[in-house]
């Protein structure tokens, strides 16, 4: 058995921006489930919810703040969380890296190097927690100066960094790394030291003892100067301490035999149930009911990585074909107000929903055909693999963990049933309008469709497998 700590800036269903609260809320899960001692640490933000019982664990002076821990478990699970209490950072209206307002913290580095401090406090048994884990498994930028402090330390457990998205860097002046009060030997090129700038991503990649991604196609790309943004030197360096892992999925929460947020549970046996699906999704969108007609999604951040401008280039000519269109996310007010455009003009054919709704992104999951997910970049994705798992066939971009999790659906993986989905290579409008016109083929092939469907219900994206792995890399460690 592994005695495991997980820092992190966010799990679900504490509080979540986004896929790390995913991978930080299962992950953990499935490892106790092998049978591992793992500590969830994260800081105590006002925003985060709380379900079950929470107790005061110590107090640590650090820095001239002093710090409580206090102790909760993971909602639905045994595994134990540590709080990080420091109300002049943490109580505060918003979420980790945002105010109220949607304004970055402006005292994000000294949030997150407090954080990262009392992670090496508890690492190292210092904590007045009486445990201490052989390895410290630390989660993008917000997690990136621990493995760096650690270094410092003697009989110091094995660190893991994971990379979940290289695009956040957490750079800062080089002026705060001196109010930060950190050792000055990590200020160097080779260190933490960024042209001239700190980051807390390059500390947690020179510094851990293995680095790992959220996908085998990520941990390629990313030593490469398309994905790398800027550290690909760096990380083809450390290539040989480097893999990726692919993000499992909540299999109990994501269950179109059990949903209880959808009107009709089906599975790969029972297909046709899941048209009940979108004749309720077409009511509660207002959208005309018709069995026949194609459905496609989009359940994404409305920014340019996702591809959401490839999207709106393409409305027009989509419009001009018997489909319909249902969008649910939020991001830059220009993307949002041109689709609600298109919207307006066309309401028997798009829905536009802004913002973001759990309930409803299963009933989309649950009640359309096809899923459009044309991302620029995409570490791992989650909503390709939920898709397959309620036969909603994802079109996707080749890249990241979408193409490590979806089989184009050509001739021969049509013929050895390999086949979930349709896959595209550039990220161009021309080549998403091909792939959705690819798709309406096949979708016109009811006995097609459906085997397609079956196919991609029977994928295994479980935690356990990705934990399993996990555990492997912390055995060689």
């Amino acid at each position: 058995m592994k005695k495991i700590l997980f820092v992190t800036s966010e799990a679900h269903p504490l509080i979540k921006t986004g896929g790390l609260a995913d991978v930080s809320g299962s992950l953990p899960k499935a490892l106790a489930e092998l049978g591992q001692d793992i500590r969830l640490i994260l800081p105590n933000y006002q925003a985060i919810k709380r379900s079950e019982n929470v107790h005061y664990k110590s107090t640590l002076r650090v820095n001239n703040y002093d710090v409580n821990i206090l102790e909760t478990r993971l909602p639905g699970t045994d595994v134990l969380v540590w709080l990080i209490d420091c109300p002049e950072f943490f109580d505060h209206p918003g979420n980790p890296y945002h105010d109220e307002h949607g304004h970055a913290w402006a005292n994000s580095a000294e949030r997150f190097t407090l954080f990262c401090r009392i992670a090496v406090e508890v690492a190292m048994d210092r904590a007045y927690l009486n445990w201490k884990p052989d390895i410290v498994h630390c989660n993008d930028w917000q997690s990136g100066l621990t493995p760096a402090l650690l270094t410092l330390e003697y009989h110091r457990p094995a660190t893991v960094f994971t990379i979940h998205n290289m695009a956040y860097q957490g750079v800062f002046p080089s002026s705060t790394y001196q109010s930060l009060n950190l050792p000055g030997q990590l200020w160097n090129p080779n260190g933490v030291e960024y042209y001239g700038n700190l980051s807390f991503l390059k500390s947690g990649l020179v510094y851990s003892d293995r680095i790992t991604t959220v996908s085998p196609t990520y941990a390629k790309e990313i030593q490469t100067a398309e994905f790398g943004c800027g550290l690909e030197g760096l990380l083809s360096f450390r290539k040989d301490f480097l893999c990726g892992i692919l993000n499992g999925i909540d299999m109990e929460q994501w269950n179109p035999e059990t949903d209880t947020f959808i009107s009709q549970i089906f599975n790969d046996k029972t297909l046709s149930q899941k048209q009940l699906n979108k004749t309720d999704l077409q009511n509660q969108l207002a959208l005309p009911v018709d069995p026949t007609i194609p459905m496609i999604a989009l359940i994404s951040r409305l920014v340019e990585q996702k591809g959401i401008d490839l999207v709106l280039e393409c409305l027009p000519e989509m419009l001009d074909m018997p489909i319909q269109f249902v969008l649910l996310g939020s991001g830059h007010k220009n993307f949002e107000q041109r689709l609600y455009n298109f919207a307006e003009s066309h309401p028997d054919k798009i829905s536009v929903n802004i913002g973001y709704d759990e309930v409803l992104s299963h009933k989309i999951e649950a009640g359309a055909d096809i899923f459009l997910m044309p991302s620029r970049f995409e570490p791992c994705g989650l909503n390709q693999m939920y898709s397959q798992r309620y036969g909603t066939l994802p079109i996707v971009r080749k890249t990241g963990g979408l193409a490590d999790t979806v089989v184009d659906a050509v001739p021969q993986t049509l013929a050895d049933n390999r086949a979930s989905g349709f896959v595209f290579n550039e990220a161009t409008p021309g080549t998403v309008m091909e792939a959705i016109k690819r798709a309406l083929i096949l979708y016109s092939q009811p006995k097609t469709w459906k085997n397609l469907q079956a196919n991609a219900m029977k994928k295994d994206y479980s935690w356990h497998k990705s934990a399993l792995q996990y555990l492997k890399l912390y055995h060689r460690l």
